[in-house]
This record gives C-alpha cells, structure tokens and sequence, in this order.
C-alpha cells in the first residue's frame, strides 16, 4: 500500500498509529504540505526510512532542501518520474 500525507498536521498519536501499521510492502509518500512532517516527526519515520519517499519539488517549493538534508538523511528524495513509479508498484494508495 501507498500511504501519501500531504497535509502538515496530524495528531501525534493519529500519526504514530498509522506508520505502526506498516509492512515491508508498504510506502510513505510526503508531498505538498506533508513534506513538512520530515522535520516535525522525523523520528516517527525513522523507523520506516528506507520507505519514506519526499517529493523533491515540493521541498524546494517551500525552501526546505537544507533543512532537511541537515535533520533527515536517510530519506528518499524523488522527482515525478521516480513518483509515478511508485503509484504503479504500491497499490492499493491511500491519501490521508
């Protein structure tokens, strides 16, 4: 499943319980405003980094590309075409 947050704020605990119930065969895209919750819960994703794919127009939009370098390494930084790829390897995809 891909989960895709593209809202900047959620409950913590909303949040939490939500990437509790993530597999192996799942992803997390962050995109528009959602790009944000890599610095506002980085460590709630920590766990998840080698799933968690931040939409690099996005990032740049919102002047974030150091910051986010500097707090959150570990995650994957991808353009439109690497974006299309996941929405045709991860299905079912949930918005939230």
């Amino acid at each position: 499943m891909l989960y895709t947050f593209s809202k900047a704020d959620y409950a913590p605990r909303e949040l939490a319980d939500l990437l509790a119930r993530l597999t192996t065969q799942d992803a997390v895209l962050l995109w528009q405003d959602g790009v944000l919750l890599a610095l506002k819960y980085g460590d709630y994703f920590a766990k998840h980094s080698s799933q968690v794919y931040l939409f690099e127009p996005d990032i740049r939009a919102r002047g974030l590309s150091a910051l986010i370098q500097q707090k959150n390494k570990s995650f994957n930084r991808i353009q439109m075409p690497q974006l299309v790829q996941l929405t045709t390897r991860y299905f079912p995809q949930l918005a939230l």
